[in-house]
């Protein structure tokens, strides 16, 4: 059903048809220490024999999450596999700010999930809990493929292709379209762009590189409008969000003597006010990125109220604290730079809790 795996570093001469001449281009590629190269293989030779493959991304999709499994399902249902997207939520919510991605004919409820399914395909799941109400199902399959490039990643499932090194997870899925041997087109490119935007803050984070940007380059060259992607993703907004923005932030407080004196700027944000202005908790992720702006503080963290009360915390630090580390002390994780956590107490404890892990890390 599939072709053979390419391997990295194969010349092109070696292929017969364009789509494997395509597959082997020079471009940015995910190195392999040791045996994940072996691994690769591995998931490359269970995809051809499986026909019905399930794909999962995390709870509260962003862009790299969704896009990557998007991507993914587009490839593999051109190569004839039957396929489902999914993730652990009900009811399922979009973000607005990605309904413009390709391919969401793809995505079913997690009851439309089996049981026990043939091949999962976990899309940049860094924690077993993010798969929500799709976690028994997942752990069923014979066969649980994690692709993530979460530091924090325990290394869940029977096949790992965890690489921290890679600035989004849909690096590892152009990586895994180019062992299929399944060409780019503005579909693929729409999806796999929106990853890699997303988790790289636009091209600005510290995990971008010359790599990532000659990525960007064949992914434009497919005729992708990112113009408009990248308007619809960070420069478009409800007038809601301005209310709620200007809320949060006239309750943000600033702690200088925090993080061993190099400061902590927080806020929170109620369900209430989402609720009063018909904001989405999907529509205030960028936040965190207005409240981390100050100079003074090194650490920034938002709260954001879901309907139940749950707190979920969302963090990032300039360069001098491991907020990965603070939050996996308040049972979350993520990336060095940027990472979160969910809890049940309410906000000042929840801010003591914070505040006393960034101490001790």
């Amino acid at each position: 059903m599939t072709a053979e795996p390419v391997q990295s570093g194969q010349g092109a001469s070696s292929t017969d048809t364009v789509e494997g001449a395509l597959a082997v281009l020079p471009g940015p590629r995910t190195e392999s220490p040791g045996g994940f190269e072996l691994e690769w293989q591995r998931v490359v030779a269970a995809i051809g024999r499986t026909a019905s493959i399930d794909l999962i991304c995390h709870i509260n999709p962003d862009g790299d999450a969704l896009g990557s499994a998007l991507a993914a399902g587009l490839a593999l249902r051109s190569l004839g596999h039957e396929v489902r997207v999914s993730f652990g939520e009900d009811p399922q919510v979009i973000p607005e700010s990605l309904a413009f991605l390709p391919g969401q004919e793809l995505i079913v409820p997690a009851s439309a999930v089996p049981d026990r399914p043939e091949l999962v395909l976990c899309f940049d799941v860094a924690a077993e809990s993010r798969l929500g109400l799709l976690h028994a199902k997942a752990f069923a399959a014979p066969v649980m493929v994690v692709i993530d490039h979460h530091a924090s990643n325990p290394g869940f499932g029977t096949h790992r292709l965890i690489d921290p090194g890679a600035p989004a997870t849909a690096v590892l899925v152009d990586e895994l379209l180019r062992r299929l041997r399944v060409p780019l087109d503005q579909d693929l490119a729409t999806c796999l762009y929106t990853g890699v935007a997303t988790d790289t803050g636009s091209f600005k984070y510290a995990a971008t590189t010359p790599a990532t940007h000659e990525l960007a380059g064949r992914l434009l060259a497919t005729g992708i409008r990112h113009d408009l992607i990248s308007r619809t993703l960070w420069d478009t907004s409800s007038f809601g969000y301005l209310k709620v923005l200007a809320a949060a932030l006239d309750r943000a407080v600033f702690e200088p003597e925090a993080a061993g004196g190099r400061g902590l700027v927080w806020t929170w944000v109620p369900y209430q006010d989402l609720a009063l202005f018909g904001v989405t908790v999907e529509e205030i992720e960028g936040l965190i990125d207005v409240l981390r702006r100050p100079a003074e503080a090194e650490v920034a963290l938002v709260l954001k109220q879901d309907p139940d009360g749950t707190l979920r915390g969302s963090c990032r630090a300039k360069g001098a604290v491991d907020v990965a580390a603070v939050c996996a002390e308040l049972g979350g994780g993520g990336h060095k730079f940027a990472a979160g956590f969910a809890a049940r107490e309410d906000v000042p404890a929840v801010v003591a809790r914070f505040r006393a892990a960034l101490a001790s890390c």
